[in-house]
């Protein structure tokens, strides 16, 4: 009985330990969650193959950006960005963040010569985000990743055009001061 009761034991902590890691695991990630399948007709995104939001699909076919067999590149922006978290009075943390644009094949040039405007944009739309706690918390979380996207695009969108199809976050960290 003496051998028997630290194997029971063991098991039972095991048993109990991968419980709860199943039980406080987060959710999966939207991507992986739902299938996107490529439109067809006039919205023409045959070329999107990952998920995005559904507000994001609704702004891209109303601009009639993408037409079938189109093709985008990708520009990385030549710094990264950093964001101060400001909370009680103090930077609390700092964010840090590389970006990518998707857009339409040729733009690469006239986005490396919009990039201080472009850079501007998005500082002033990450400067906003942090300070309604965009950043607070579980930042990462997939719908305030949306949020936080969703709000790039509308400032690429404002300061480039049309010729943006997507901002990509590649990035992503804080640092607790």
């Amino acid at each position: 009985m003496k051998k028997l009761l630290p194997v029971l034991l063991a098991l039972f902590g095991t048993g109990a330990g991968i419980g709860a890691g199943l039980m406080l695991a987060p959710a999966p990630p939207m991507e992986e969650a739902t299938e996107v399948e490529p439109a067809t007709g006039e919205e023409g995104h045959g070329e999107d193959s990952h998920a995005a939001p559904p507000a994001k699909e609704d702004a891209h076919a109303e601009d009639g950006h993408a037409a079938e067999g189109t093709t985008s590149e990708f520009v990385k922006l030549s710094n990264q960005f950093i964001i101060p978290v400001v909370g009680q009075q103090r930077v609390s943390a700092l964010v840090v963040l590389t970006i990518s644009i998707e857009a339409t094949a040729g733009s690469t040039e006239v986005i490396y010569a919009q990039e201080p405007k472009l850079r501007d944009a998005f500082l002033r739309a990450l400067f906003d985000h942090a300070n309604i706690g965009g950043f607070d918390g579980n930042f990462t979380e997939a719908h305030r990743m949306d949020v936080l996207r969703r709000i790039l695009f509308e400032s690429a969108r404002n300061a480039l055009g049309p010729r943006v199809i997507d901002v990509l976050v590649t990035d992503i960290a804080r640092q607790d001061s």
